[in-house]
């Protein structure tokens, strides 16, 4: 048995005593359900996962049901999970399916990965879990057992060092069991090779893993150089009245992209300048604590300000607004900070 063999048997073995198998997408396993799954679970966690998941598929069953479902009410069952994109490129993908697959999806690694949303390890893990095809993957918890396993020097988002990681990864995908071996790895690094307390003395690869022997196991992979993230202030201003909250809808694209959020202004404005003020009869002005919400990119220093009125206005601009209720709140997808200061309320 060559080199290659030896590693995914090990896997293999591995997963068959110790894996998991009774997460909610490992039942059932079609392309649908495995990619809202894989969709999911980028740059989550498996525990936060799970109930969204479940209540996700409660609604939307099948590819059709959630191509016809309103944008809303999918951003809806996002709210909270975070990279809102995720949930809009699922949408458009699944309407994709429908129009130009004939509501089945493709059995091809380079079709799938021509479709809204779906990257070449998000394929490769649809088309070997779901499929039988012999495609790899690599996601962020292979990357971390490869680049140990081999002591793979550089950032794995570098073009280089992620063609080299494609290779190793492909080298050691069997053609047999392969959906398998792609939970198996997928589980080793969740499990195991975890990112800060790796349990290497349980770990079925350690005995060939390079970053054991050197000692440097927590180095690898090596982290993204670091930029400081820029810092920016909005005012959030939460305009009131008798139960209802004033909610105005994102764009399609850019932040928070057909996402709810309240009326925002620059700090340096006076509150009751803000137009969305000027015909309500303005009752009360009630500052909150500031708190800081982090993108990927940047830091968001948020100012609430909660405003009641006596009088509602109806539009604002072009832009879709909503007089959510608090008592019975209307099933769209809300901002995480908007969210937070909503169940404060």
């Amino acid at each position: 048995m060559n080199t290659s063999s030896l590693f995914s048997q090990a896997v293999l073995n591995w997963f068959d005593e110790h894996g998991r198998h009774d997460l909610p997408w490992q039942k059932n396993k079609t392309p649908y359900r495995v990619w809202v799954s894989e969709i999911m679970l980028q740059q989550t966690q498996v525990t936060t996962v799970i109930p969204y998941y479940q209540k996700f598929m409660k609604s939307f069953p099948t590819v059709k049901a959630l191509a016809a479902a309103p944008i809303d009410e999918v951003l809806h069952h996002w709210t909270g999970l975070g990279y809102y994109a995720r949930a809009r490129n699922l949408h458009k993908c699944a309407q994709m399916v429908m129009s130009e697959h004939k509501g089945r999806f493709p059995k091809d690694i380079d079709q799938l990965i021509a479709l809204p949303g779906i990257g070449r390890s998000t394929a490769g893990a649809i088309g070997s879990i779901s499929m039988g095809l012999a495609s790899s993957i690599l996601d962020g918890n292979v990357k971390r057992v490869l680049a140990r396993f081999h002591a793979i020097e550089g950032w794995p988002g570098a073009k280089k060092v992620m063609d080299d990681m494609w290779l190793v990864a492909e080298r050691y995908t069997p053609t047999e069991r392969t959906g398998d071996y792609t939970q198996a790895m997928m589980d080793l690094g969740a499990t195991l090779c975890s990112r800060s307390k790796p349990k290497c003395e349980i770990c079925p690869l350690v005995a060939q893993c390079e970053a054991y022997e050197l000692g440097r196991v927590k180095d690898f992979p090596f982290s993204k150089p670091k930029k400081d993230k820029p810092v920016k202030s909005t005012r959030m201003i939460i305009i009131e009245h008798e139960g209802e909250i004033l909610l105005r809808q994102q764009p399609s694209t850019g932040l928070w992209g057909g996402l709810w959020i309240f009326p925002q202004q620059d700090l340096l404005d006076d509150v009751l300048t803000h137009p969305q003020l000027q015909n309500c009869q303005v009752k009360s002005v009630q500052p909150s604590d500031a708190f800081r919400h982090t993108f990927s990119h940047y830091h968001l220093d948020i100012h609430p300000v909660r405003v009641t009125v006596k009088k509602k206005i109806d539009q604002i601009g072009e832009a879709s607004i909503l007089w959510y209720n608090l008592k019975q709140p209307a099933s769209v997808g809300l901002a995480a900070p908007v969210k937070k200061l909503l169940e404060a309320l």
